[in-house]
């Protein structure tokens, strides 16, 4: 049976939820709203939706299911505008905020006594591309798609969600919206604020010490690199999970204070310790499984300093879909750099180990 689907937001993750849905159900009618007019344009170009406007409120009693991929304060904004509108018996609605405890509140406060049914959903995968123009509908391949369910959640709800996003290929699992903003305070929310403390703090230590900024290489990179997020978006995140946010701060700098009081007094057993019960303790976490904010596949390939070794490499991998590349060449004190391969999923990477291992003599390794 066909439904209309309407998704409020076509930037990068509705505009990619909109082909995942489209994937595997292209009966159904799928409608967009966005503000700005080229991600419209678009999102109806390259066939992700049907129909458009600019007008929110125009699609909404049309709709079977309404999901806001939206900045959260928007969407709070939203679902209090769907409350007065004349909306379809039982109309499913939805969202893919980074916070939920905000959300799913708004939810159950406004549509209290109506005929709709509310699950919070949060969508673990990005990328530093934004827009309609960078959709990916394998952008949420094996990532987790949290549902949050609220007193507006019957049971058929979540069935419904995971059949509409089945074409999304996304690991479905259901937590309640408080622990799901407590847990990812820590994993998600505080290394944005890690990265760009780390950020600033170098970017103005660089000014006194130039060299400070031409030797930042591998590890200074990976560590800032979600600096570059979207300020906005991560300012609309720490303002709605404030408390849990700060809380994490404040914990985080006891730990400074004790390492830092280990060195002043020469503690070369405690300092030891800090170093090697981090090292186990991230070998021991799921860290290097597939699934959850930002995870995919990383392939390291020992690389000479040689002409074109890196097309040869790529050209081995012709036909694969790669998510990102990175050269680790700084500061080496070899003649091998490290070359940094990331893909989607584990067939991807399983055939780049076999197909680089089998025509070259490269050291590879998969972390």
């Amino acid at each position: 049976m066909s439904k209309t689907i309407y998704i409020a937001g076509l930037g990068l993750i509705g505009a990619s939820m909109a082909l995942g849905i489209k994937r595997d159900h292209p009966e159904y009618e799928i409608l967009g709203y966005n503000r700005s007019k080229p991600s419209r344009e678009i999102a109806l170009e390259r066939g992700m939706i049907d129909r458009a406007t600019d007008d929110f409120a125009s699609f909404a009693p049309l709709a079977d299911i309404i999901i806001l991929t939206l900045p959260i304060k928007q969407t709070v904004a939203f679902i209090q505008e769907l409350a007065s509108l004349n909306l379809k018996e039982g109309v499913l609605i939805s969202d893919a905020g980074s916070t939920k405890s905000a959300i799913v509140n708004a939810a159950e406060e406004n549509f209290v006594g109506k005929s709709v049914r509310f699950v919070g959903g949060h969508p673990m995968a990005g990328s530093h591309k934004t827009g309609a123009a960078s959709a990916d509908v394998n952008l949420f391949e094996n990532a987790y798609y949290i549902f949050t369910p609220s007193s507006l959640t019957t049971s058929d709800t979540l069935e419904e969600m995971k059949n509409l996003l089945s074409g999304l290929h996304a690991r479905f699992i259901e937590i309640d919206a408080a622990e799901h903003d407590k847990v990812t305070s820590q994993v998600s929310h505080f290394p944005h604020i890690l990265a760009s403390g780390l950020m600033e703090q170098t970017a103005l230590y660089a000014r006194e010490h130039e060299l400070a900024g031409r030797f930042a290489a591998g590890g200074f990179r990976d560590m800032t690199r979600i600096a570059e997020s979207e300020p906005g978006i991560w300012t609309s995140i720490l303002l709605s999970n404030r408390e849990t946010i700060i809380e994490r701060i404040e914990d985080f700098k006891g730990r400074l204070d004790e390492i830092g009081q280990a060195i002043k007094d020469e503690d070369e057993g405690q300092i030891w310790n800090f170093f090697n019960q981090a090292r186990e303790q991230r070998q021991a976490m799921e860290i290097h499984k597939r699934g959850g904010v930002d995870s995919s596949f990383d392939l390291y390939v020992d690389v000479p300093d040689e002409e074109d070794v890196i097309l040869r490499i790529l050209e081995l991998l012709r036909g694969t879909s790669l998510v990102n590349i990175h050269i680790n060449e700084e500061n080496r004190e070899d003649v091998h750099g490290i070359l940094q391969i990331s893909f989607k999923n584990a067939q991807d990477l399983e055939r780049a180990e076999q197909v680089i291992t089998e025509n070259t003599d490269y050291t590879v390794v998969i972390k």
